[in-house]
């Protein structure tokens, strides 16, 4: 019998044969540096005592997708939790919702997209200038949620120069073939003396996707997308000061939403059963719904408008080389629409507004002091309003220093954070969490540096999963959560050995997580009816063991190749493993210069079948993901330009996320072709 070789072994052998390395070999050289705004002190990424991982330029304009999680799911250690073509929320070592705090440019994104799994987030990555991931505890300067890791997307909405021509912008234009979808995208900076203005804006339409080896579509996997945003800055010799106002529009299908007809005999006694779907008679004019042939699955019908205020300052006082303000205000809204009836409305008041200051080195220390204050009023009227009206208060101190000494450069941390929420109907809660980190990073040879962090975190519990008490139907599930809920204590322990210059480089961390008390969903075993089963917020000890690796090999001038892989295994203490904890994976890419204009890319990586998973779980088998891409640039005047062509899932393969509530029921998108043309001047 004759053995067919695996995937990955075709592709290293390709990437390692001699035609590649046909050009004379390169000397070592020295890698630019790449500063990372997330870490307040701007360490570069390669010494952080934590991994950092960062999409900018060309790198970031091949990989953005339509949603945050795709855009970052092919990054070692991160992933993306689906739920159709609208959501895609980031999972950073089996971490997601409430775990990973996602920011806009230093705050928070103030939308509903931890309160449930159906919710998009309203960033926008083809407004993205650069994408920072910051993986495990960032307790100290975004709060004690953030315990799985930080994404904070950078964007130009808030000018912070003059261009020197008076103005500069671009213009892309883009298509995929999968969904037919359409995008478009402007930016505009101008200004003259110590004033700049920014507008900008992105337009998307895509239809239901095409399924992996078949003609159909999967129906109701549409996005339409519209945003903008508009700001002004004054500019001077020490900073700027700037305000922008943006409001993004989105409409998506809500793919394998049950709805249920629930009904309770007391507070935690509920009775669900199934119910026939709204019939929607079709428009005889045909055009009044941009999408009548999904008009029988439910929708989101979202609407964000928000405000940013941000500012920098050098020598503010004395003793302070920089003030940094960042405030964020969202009014965010959306319907859960079926039929023509909205079953669901939430509505979303909050502020997010954070100051940081830096100091000038004291006996050796150089470091960020800072607070932060969050204020969020929520509320969910109709089918789904499982959480009863509240508001949320959360304040936090927090202190950074690091010191350096010859090859050494410690760090240590202190954040204090308190939460008030009060709810409607229910008893108020009060929680309180300390947080501390100590790290260090010896660069123990020229290029070579190791990495040691130590993080004690404390997350607070979230109103949903305090007050839950009703059906849901995103997750199929009727959620009952428990106010008496402590703080869940997190101790995390890593170790990342990494090579930063030459022909060769790497990146090897290995981490090991205890959480004390760690909140999650509990499948009781009860099943209400309806195809629900019911759910209770509990707490139980739990551990996370992980490792990530990152080789990057530069053969020749034009040709560098790079492995890459993950893995996550997340258990209770008592037994169990935790739900929704991606598999492993393991990939090859390789970079070619093509021609002085021309570039190319070829991924490949292969996810393991996920059989370690908890009650009531289902197991999700392996797939072989295969990606390509080229870019051309050139110049006309003073306009640079590119075009681009990427190709996903080539093999057009069945593939599930083991990640997403809805993974039994539906697949990731088919083989797709992107087509897109992007003007800089």
């Amino acid at each position: 019998m004759q053995c067919k070789p695996h995937p990955l072994t075709f592709a290293v052998s390709l990437a390692l044969s001699p035609l590649a390395w046909a050009q004379a070999p390169v000397d070592p050289v020295e890698l630019e540096e790449t500063v990372i705004s997330a870490s307040a002190l701007d360490n570069p990424r390669h010494r952080m005592n934590t991994p950092a991982e960062v999409l900018e330029g060309d790198e970031l304009v091949l990989r953005r997708e339509a949603t945050l999680g795709e855009t970052l799911d092919s990054l070692p250690g991160v992933r993306s939790a689906g739920f159709g073509a609208g959501v895609g929320q980031p999972v950073i070592r089996g971490q997601s919702g409430a775990r990973v705090k996602v920011l806009s440019d230093g705050v928070d994104v103030l939308d509903a997209s931890t309160i449930s799994p159906d919710h998009a987030i309203t960033l926008e990555p083809l407004l993205a200038e650069r994408i920072e991931v910051l993986k495990g505890p960032a307790t100290l300067l975004y709060g004690g949620g953030a315990i799985g890791g930080v994404v904070n997307v950078v964007d130009r909405k808030v000018p912070t120069y003059v261009p020197v021509d008076g103005y500069d912008g671009e213009l892309e234009l883009r298509g995929n073939t999968v969904a037919d979808e359409t995008a478009g995208v402007f930016g505009i900076t101008a200004g003259a003396g110590q004033f700049a203005v920014r507008a900008e804006g992105v337009k998307r339409n895509a239809d239901a996707y095409e399924i992996p080896g078949s003609p159909d579509e999967q129906a109701g996997s549409y996005n339409d997308t519209d945003s903008y945003n508009l700001g002004a800055s004054f500019i001077g010799e020490r900073g700027y000061l700037g305000l922008a106002f943006g409001e993004q529009n989105n409409r998506y299908g809500l793919l394998a939403h049950e709805h249920a007809d629930c009904h309770t005999h007391g507070p935690a006694d509920w009775h669900c059963a199934g119910h026939d779907e709204h019939e929607h008679e079709e428009d005889e004019h045909g055009d009044e719904h941009e999408h009548d042939e999904h008009a029988g699955v439910p929708y989101i019908d979202m609407q964000r408008k928000r405000w940013d205020l941000r500012g920098e300052l050098s020598d503010p006082l004395p003793g302070f080389e920089r003030a940094r303000l960042r405030v964020g205000h969202s009014d965010y809204q959306h319907e859960e629409i079926e039929g023509d009836e909205v079953g669901t409305r939430f509505d979303s008041q909050a502020t997010d507004a954070r100051l940081e200051l830096t100091h000038a080195p004291l006996f050796g220390w150089r470091g960020v002091v800072g607070g932060q204050t969050l204020r969020r009023d929520f509320e969910a009227l109709g089918e789904e309003a499982y959480v009863p009206p509240t508001l949320t208060r959360n304040h936090g101190l927090f202190l950074l220093e690091q010191y350096t000494a010859g090859d050494w450069r410690h760090e240590f941390g202190l954040r204090h954070e308190w939460q008030d929420i009060d709810a409607s109907g229910a008893p108020d809660s009060r929680h309180r969490g300390n947080s501390i980190a100590l790290g260090t990073v010896w660069t123990f040879a020229p290029s070579y540096s190791l990495g040691l962090s130590l993080t004690r975190s404390q997350r607070l519990p979230t109103a949903e999963e305090l007050y839950a008490n009703g059906p849901h139907a995103a997750t199929r599930t009727v959620e009952l959560g428990d106010p008496d809920l402590d703080e869940e204590t997190a101790h995390n322990a890593e170790l990342t050995v990494r090579k930063f210059a030459g022909r060769t480089t790497f990146t090897f961390s290995l981490f090991r997580n205890w959480v004390d008390d760690y909140i999650h969903a509990a499948d009781t075993g009860h099943d209400v009816g309806g195809g629900y089963r019911e759910i209770q917020y509990r707490q139980a000890d739990a551990v996370l063991t992980g490792a990530e690796a990152e080789v990057r090999y530069q053969a020749t001038e034009a040709t560098a190749v790079t492995l890459f892989g993950d893995h996550v295994r997340g258990e209770l203490r008592d037994g169990g493993d935790l739900p929704r904890i991606p598999a492993d994976r393991l990939g090859v890419r390789m970079d070619q210069r093509l021609t002085a204009s021309l570039d190319g890319q070829l991924e490949y990586y292969r996810v393991d079948r996920q059989d370690d998973v908890a009650a009531y779980e289902t197991e999700t088998a392996g797939y072989d993901m295969l990606s390509a891409g080229l870019a051309y640039h050139g110049q006309w005047g003073r306009t640079d330009y590119q075009l681009y062509l990427k190709g996903n899932n080539l093999l057009d393969e069945k593939a599930r996320q083991h990640t997403s509530f809805i993974k039994d029921e539906v697949l990731l998108p088919g083989r797709n072709l992107t087509l897109g043309a992007r003007l800089t001047f």
